[in-house]
């Protein structure tokens, strides 16, 4: 069963196939939209959408592989399984390079495509969880005072105590204070952990360097 408020997004331009599709997941407790081209889903999609997308490779008008860069120029996190009638080694490739999780060959294997809908939601969760976790250091970097927020971002770029120090034109022992203070409200156990959080979203800039 999915998480809560998780949704497989159907893109198959054969009814047939939307529908069953649709009907199988249905009785297996996803909840499903299904649409009859890219156009139409483009048309709907909402940043807010959460799951995962299942697209038909070869559609008339926008095919499958561009819809997935389309979405991801649009920065949708929604990871993809990919199906086709007529699979090759190319297509797989530009789709996994896309976000896909699988590329499915038609008839689809009921047992292979629901393992694949379930890595989906669990790429899904594992961004939201970062997503979180993110929002949650940046609202945290308020907290530092503007020196602190200075020897962070020279600790982030690896730079030594020794050179912040004469960076900023400081004791040695004063950037370890201030490192020491900055790491305790941003709740960080040591500098990788400092340096993977800082480096996975988009912070502000570097504050200006006071002399």
């Amino acid at each position: 069963m999915p998480p809560g408020g998780y949704t497989v997004f159907i893109v198959e331009d054969d009814q047939s196939v939307r529908d069953a599709l649709g009907l199988l997941l249905g009785l297996k407790g996803y909840p499903v939209a299904m649409f009859a081209d890219a156009e139409s889903l483009l048309s709907a999609y909402q940043p807010a959408w959460r799951g995962c997308l299942l697209i038909d490779i070869r559609m008339p008008g926008m095919d499958g592989l561009a819809l997935q860069k389309r979405l991801l120029e649009m920065g949708s996190v929604l990871p993809a399984v990919v199906m086709t009638g007529h699979g090759d080694v190319s297509s797989a490739r530009e789709a996994f390079r896309a976000n896909a999780v699988d590329f499915l060959e038609k008839p689809i294997d009921h047992e292979r495509l629901i393992g694949a809908i379930e890595e989906a939601f669990s790429r899904q969760a594992a961004t939201g969880a970062r997503e979180r976790q993110q929002s949650e250091f940046n609202n945290l970097l308020q907290n530092l005072t503007p020196r602190e927020r200075e020897v962070m971002d020279l600790v982030v770029v690896g730079r030594h105590n020794r050179e912040i120090a004469e960076t900023l034109g400081i004791s040695a022992r004063t950037v370890e204070v201030h490192k020491a203070r900055m790491m305790t409200k941003l709740g960080v156990a040591g500098v990788p952990d400092l340096v993977r959080l800082s480096l996975s979203g988009q912070n502000a800039g570097p504050a200006p360097v006071a002399r």
